[in-house]
Order: C-alpha cells, then sequence, then structure tokens
C-alpha cells in the first residue's frame, strides 16, 4: 500500500505539474519563433489562413492516392492504437472518475468488457507498430532512442492496466501501483518527447497550409 500510496499520491501530482507546465513550455515557445513575413502577394482565389490551416490539417489525416500502397499499414495502424488509447482513457469507469475528480468533467462509461478488449487491441496494434519499426529498412534508420522511449511510455500503461485488471504477475495493489506510476512516466516524458506530436502536428500542416495557399500550391 505505501507503493500504491506513493503512486497515487506525490508521484501523480509532480507528474501532472510537469505534464502541465512542460507541454505549456513547448506551445508557447512554438507561438513566440520568430516569423518571416512573406511579402509576396497572395495568388488570386487563395483561401483565408483559417481555412487554409484547417483544411491541411484534415486533409493530411489521409495519405494521397499515390502513397497509399507504400503506407496503408502504417497509417491504419497508427489510427488503431491512437483511437484504442482514446477509448481506454476516456471510456473506462475508474479514468472517467479520475478526470471527475480532476477537473468536475465526467460522462457515461463504456462497458468494461469493450474497453478491456480495445486496450487488448491497442497494445498488439502498438507491439506491430515496433515490429515494423525494427525490420522496415526506413524507420530503422530513421528511429532513434526517443523513438523507442515514446513508444515505451506509451505502451506501459496499456500492458500494465491490463495486467492488473487480469491480477497477473502480482498483487492487484501492486500492479495497480505499477499502472499509476507508468502514467507519472508517461505525463513527465510526453512535453519533451516525439509525443508532443499530438500537439505539435496541428501548428506544423496549419503553417504548411498557410505558406501553400498563399502561393496557390495545392497542399
Amino acid at each position: 500500500m505505501e507503493l500504491l500510496d506513493f503512486a497515487r499520491g506525490p508521484a501523480l501530482r509532480v507528474a501532472m505539474a510537469v505534464f502541465v507546465f512542460g507541454t505549456l513550455w513547448r506551445l508557447v515557445a512554438v507561438l513566440l519563433l520568430p516569423r518571416l513575413r512573406d511579402r509576396a502577394p497572395p495568388r488570386e482565389g487563395a483561401a483565408g489562413p483559417m481555412a487554409a490551416a484547417l483544411g491541411t490539417i484534415v486533409r493530411r489525416m489521409w495519405p494521397r492516392s499515390a502513397f497509399v500502397p507504400a503506407t496503408l499499414f502504417p497509417i491504419v495502424n497508427g489510427y488503431v492504437f491512437h483511437l484504442g488509447l482514446a477509448v481506454v482513457v476516456f471510456g473506462l469507469a475508474p479514468h472517467i472518475l479520475f478526470i471527475r475528480d480532476l477537473t468536475g468533467l465526467h460522462w457515461p462509461a463504456l462497458p468494461s468488457n469493450v474497453v478491456y478488449g480495445v486496450g487488448v487491441i491497442t497494445l498488439a496494434s502498438l507491439l506491430a507498430a515496433l515490429v515494423r519499426r525494427w525490420f522496415h529498412p526506413v524507420t530503422r534508420l530513421l528511429s532513434g532512442a526517443g523513438d523507442y522511449v515514446s513508444w515505451l511510455v506509451t505502451v506501459l500503461p496499456v500492458a500494465t492496466g491490463l495486467a492488473a485488471v487480469s491480477h497477473i504477475g502480482a498483487r492487484y495493489e501492486t500492479l495497480l501501483a505499477l499502472h499509476v506510476l507508468s502514467i507519472a512516466l508517461f505525463l513527465v516524458w510526453f512535453p519533451f518527447g516525439k509525443l508532443m506530436h499530438a500537439f505539435l502536428f496541428a501548428f506544423s500542416r496549419g503553417a504548411t497550409g498557410l505558406r501553400f495557399s498563399r502561393r496557390g500550391v495545392a497542399p
């Protein structure tokens, strides 16, 4: 119980503080980057800034048809584990209770068996992503330590959560403590690793859409 009390108390509070302030720091740093003024007049018929940015963000959610055969598996698999993580985080009753205690927001929970099933699929999808990263020559060449750390801190909460609800490997209290500690690790790493793409992708795609639209280029 001492480990569980530590995980639920100081560890989680510190991790949440690091997550909030680290994420805000990264976002502010991006917004304060110097920008060169584009002195060329926009092309005739160019979309407005907001429409151009949002349009590119949405269109880039799926690759162009020419690239689909080569990228279909990583794209589909990426959607599987991203959506799976969302279902597990926001659909399980204990998670919703935690969010309610933290923010006051709550919503109906999904059936536990459904969430557990999604959790298994998510874990399998994350493992498939790692295998592809190892064996695909391009992704293996481009991958660094940060990519593997980001994968590890993402998969640990899923794996420890499934172990806790299945009572596999240790006492429930110990497994729950490890699950909470893995979440704390995820929160601490999030602002400083590639998981920050969850926020930054909108900035990069939006900026690309603005530049391309102004020049009359199809994004």
